[in-house]
């Protein structure tokens, strides 16, 4: 990717933030984080930001589309991110496996990914536009445990996407 000295201004353009939940019916149950998990010092989030180019066998399927409804089978066998913490005794922190979701945005983006250039990364001025917080989610207990949100950038009909996790355990 090619970097550019000139400030880069993009919109990014996002749908309303969806729960999206298991494709099939999960356990309810509770299961409890070990110790090694449980830190105080470790009730944070954790944003993470990955970039695929566009595949050309995948001509015609929406990407967003595509990942939705893989998710949505990931979270039958993977079904604890589908619940949301709970507190327990002594600040114990448990997973209460409910099969709320997890959320789930769709957006797109008015450039071409390579504008970004090597600028993604700590201190990258494009961060705060590219994440993005669901108000009310940023907190650990009773929240969304996965924030997911793909991005597609399009410009003369190259299509980009991001996958974007903010994962809470």
């Amino acid at each position: 990717m090619a970097s550019s000295t000139l400030p880069l201004v993009f919109i990014v353009r996002r749908q309303n933030p969806k729960l999206l939940v298991p494709s099939k019916p999960t356990p309810h149950e509770l299961k409890q984080l070990s110790d090694i998990d449980d830190q105080e010092g470790l009730r944070f989030q954790v944003p993470a930001i990955m970039f695929y180019k566009n595949n050309p066998s995948m001509e015609g399927k929406d990407p967003a589309s595509v990942i939705r409804e893989a998710l949505a089978k990931a979270l039958v066998f993977y079904y604890p991110f589908a619940g949301r913490l709970v507190e327990g005794p002594n600040r114990k922190l448990s997973v209460d496996c409910t099969a709320e979701g997890v959320l789930f945005i769709e957006a797109d983006a008015n450039m071409e990914i390579d504008w970004l250039g090597d600028t993604v990364g700590p201190g990258c001025p494009y961060l705060e536009e590219l994440l993005y917080d669901v108000p009310g989610s940023d907190g650990i207990v009773g929240c969304p445990l996965l924030l997911i949100q793909v991005i597609m950038f399009t410009i003369e009909r190259i299509v980009y996407s991001v996958f974007d996790y903010n994962s809470r355990v």
